[in-house]
């Protein structure tokens, strides 16, 4: 389910009431916790951060002439998924997030290859969140992306 819009704002107005105060929590979790160098976008009918083209002029593979995604947010029917790209390429970086998750939720984890599944509002590890955001910097992510995906 995606939900057009072009801005923050636009998106966060379209989610239903009862997820809107969670997903704000969720998105400054992130947004104020990623390091410098990461841009916010709207992509792929989410929001999102990545790398800019200024910064890394190659830009995505799957999409030539955009930046580099990073990281994204989005409500989707069930649940408010967070994808993180440097958790499904830097194996070291799951294996600490899969530790630290019973530390700040009692829930089980819901955790794709990159998509990390919130059914409840009340279950999101926001301060979790918040530490995984800030554990790469953009630098690093080109560094993994050019070394397991760009061909």
């Amino acid at each position: 389910m995606q939900i057009p819009a072009d801005s923050v704002e636009e998106y966060i107005s379209k989610i239903p009431e009862d997820r809107q105060e969670a997903f704000k929590k969720l998105f400054s979790a992130v947004n104020d916790n990623l390091p410098a160098g990461f841009e916010q976008v709207m992509s792929y009918g989410m929001i999102g951060w990545a790398v800019p083209l200024e910064t890394y002029p190659d830009g995505y593979h799957c999409a030539p002439g955009t930046p580099l995604p990073f990281i994204n947010l989005a409500s989707q029917k069930n649940f408010i998924a967070l994808y993180h790209m440097g958790i499904y390429s830097r194996p070291e970086l799951l294996d600490w997030f899969i530790s630290e998750f019973p530390k700040y939720s009692n829930k089980k984890l819901d955790m794709g290859k990159s998509c990390i599944r919130f059914k409840k509002m009340d279950d999101i590890p926001f301060q979790l969140i918040a530490e995984l955001s800030r554990k790469m910097i953009p630098e690093d992510w080109i560094n993994m992306y050019e070394s397991k995906y760009k061909r």
